[in-house]
């Protein structure tokens, strides 16, 4: 789409913002190479040479893709969906595959790119001899986490928790989330299976969440009573992350040295990936 496309002054914030994410939740520079992938020509190169290997029929499959068409065709704005933003997924293809890696991280919804990740890998050996590993997705305990609002969860809607949110911010958010529609009464039985406050209980407040489950059950915890102590758990785990993250904040000279070693790294990881894609394809002349 080209919802943002004039918003590019945006971006250099965007990028210190998710650095320090990164260095907040522990990512070791040292073991985990921290990189733009627009910094990295041969993935825009490799990017080039997977989107004739790739059908288009397994680029609209793509969930987020599917997604997108779907929407914007509701809303009449289909012939806004740019050549880019449609074949995005062959661009995320080639950045996984051009460090030639093997376990990739993910939640549970972006399993369907993976698969398409490891077609492809799978594809350009077959034709050209084995270039590249066909890499497994890493999926955590909790795969998959609801919106605020119950609804898919997107940084665009407004709808997550960030780790660069204020006390006062998380009590706001978690206030204001979706419960169970079925309660009308804090003394009615719940259901937390199908609450989006219980869920975020399981992940960040595994102590008290059994508890919690009982109780909502039984009709015994109003949703007000059962979103204080979910603000409080949030609070308490990202407590330290905040700590952290004031500390990088106040070291740019740092953390623009961690972008720029990543930076490097990565490309010539990507340098040596294209030669061997090259010399398969006999493209070495």
């Amino acid at each position: 789409m080209t919802d943002h496309l004039k918003e590019t002054e945006k971006l250099q914030k965007n990028i210190q913002e998710i650095i320090l994410d990164y260095l907040s939740v522990g990512i070791d520079p040292q073991k985990s190479s921290i990189f733009l992938q627009s910094a990295i020509p041969e993935i825009a190169e490799l990017t080039m040479f997977f989107s004739f290997l790739i059908p288009l029929a397994k680029v609209e499959g793509n969930p987020t893709v599917k997604d997108e068409i779907q929407s914007s065709q509701k809303t009449g704005r289909i012939s806004q969906i740019s050549f880019g933003f449609f074949g995005y997924p062959v661009s995320q293809v080639a950045d996984i595959l051009s460090v030639r890696a093997d376990l990739v991280p993910v939640g549970e919804d972006q399993l369907p790119h993976i698969e398409l990740t490891r077609e492809a890998a799978r594809t350009f050996n077959n034709l050209f001899g084995k270039v590249f590993p066909e890499p497994e997705g890493l999926v955590g305990k909790f795969p998959r986490l609801p919106g605020l609002d119950n609804q898919k969860m997107g940084k665009s809607l407004g709808n997550a928790i960030y780790l660069s949110d204020s006390e006062e911010a998380v009590k706001e958010k978690v206030q204001t989330a979706f419960t169970d529609p079925l309660r009308i009464h804090p003394t009615d039985k719940g259901h937390p299976q199908t609450c989006p406050v219980f869920q975020y209980h399981q992940a960040f407040n595994s102590q008290e969440a059994r508890e919690v489950k009982i109780l909502c059950e039984k009709g015994e915890i109003g949703c007000v009573a059962c979103k204080k102590r979910l603000e409080k758990a949030l609070n308490n785990f990202l407590g330290p992350i905040r700590e952290k993250r004031k500390y990088f904040a106040s070291r740019k000279k740092y953390y623009r040295q961690v972008l720029e070693e990543g930076i490097k790294k990565t490309k010539k990881e990507a340098e040596k990936t294209m030669k061997l894609v090259k010399e398969a394809m006999k493209f070495n002349f």
